[in-house]
């Protein structure tokens, strides 16, 4: 009996430390997923683009094919490299997270200067001149989940850096659940945006109720709106994550400065606002700072990326890159 008892406490130790782990995995998961926000914004409001131009039956198997390429960037290539890099060569993942947030920066800018500055998406156009439904198909679907790469490499590598150092196991295990959990957020998210003006048609049209038939009308002329408002956001959050990143990347490297000038910045400027507000004021201004810093930075980038980085990626591909 007291063999059995032993036993049955050795059982409830190890219970107890598995819960632990489990409840540790989770914290971990949910904050390094709560890090990659902006990027995840700007993935919802970019893969639409990727369906445009095809019939309503194709939209969510195109998505189905994007999610799963996207499924096999973060768990089949970037998982095992980035524990790879935490455990062999941990110096490079300040680098690498700044080198993918200047990338953050480009592209935020990029769409900014855009904005600024209309031009022609040559890339877009050349994709519609490929007549074959289903080879357009094919090329889409390569081209989102190349981009999909770059954007995962990017949460993965922002997820690493927030998870303390500990057991490879339950690293290994919270970036796999942030690559799982934020890849069916994005292409959930994804497959709604696509459908919903379908769901606005039908309702309009066969609406029981005067008031159904009014939101779905609502629906359809909402999603435009919609879609412009998820794309702001998602640029001033690349924008602001970008920044972020490389001002902490500094700090991270020996030049803490420009982090200590911005977080005096807030502290003061928090001191305008009522205490309770203190908080939030601080998170704000910082925010800003670093987009701003982050516009910058892009805006810097973008000569630099289209006239060289570009062209010498085309040259040694063959192909045009345009960034």
């Amino acid at each position: 009996m007291s063999g059995l008892l032993a036993l049955l406490d050795d059982v409830a130790g190890i219970a107890k430390v598995a819960a632990a782990s489990v409840d540790d995995v989770a914290a971990q998961a949910a904050k390094a997923g709560s890090k990659a926000a902006g990027i995840v914004i700007d993935d919802a409001a970019v893969t639409p683009k990727y369906v445009h131009g095809f019939s309503a039956d194709r939209e969510l198997p195109i998505i189905w094919k994007i999610s799963k390429g996207s499924f096999f960037n973060k768990l089949v290539i970037l998982l095992p490299l980035a524990l790879l890099l935490s455990t062999f060569a941990p110096f490079v993942i300040a680098p690498l997270l700044m080198l993918g947030g200047a990338y953050l920066c480009f592209e935020g800018a990029e769409k900014v200067f855009h904005v600024l500055f209309p031009h022609g998406d040559h890339a877009v156009e050349a994709d519609m001149d490929i007549k074959d439904p289903a080879h357009l198909e094919t090329t889409r679907v390569k081209g989102a989940i190349k981009t999909d790469f770059i954007l995962s490499a990017e949460i993965m590598t922002i997820s690493l850096s927030a998870i303390p150092d500990g057991s490879l196991f339950v690293k290994g295990v919270a970036l796999a659940l942030v690559g799982i959990g934020i890849t069916i957020l994005v292409y959930g998210s994804v497959a709604l945006i696509v459908k919903a003006d379908d769901v606005g048609l039908f309702l309009s049209a066969r609406g029981r109720l005067t008031a159904t038939r009014a939101f779905g009308r609502g629906l359809v002329k909402g999603m435009p709106v919609f879609m412009k408002l998820l794309s702001t956001v998602g640029t001033l959050a690349m924008l602001w994550v970008g920044g972020s990143i490389i001002v902490h990347g500094l700090e991270e490297m020996g030049w803490p400065w420009l982090g200590h000038h911005i977080h005096d910045l807030a502290v003061a400027g928090a001191h305008y606002v009522p205490e309770a507000a203190h908080g939030f004021a601080e998170w704000a201004i910082t925010a800003g700072v670093d987009g701003v810093i982050g516009l910058a930075l892009g805006f810097v980038l973008i000569p630099i990326a289209t006239r060289i980085i570009g062209p010498l990626i085309g040259a040694i591909t063959g192909k045009s890159a345009a960034h």
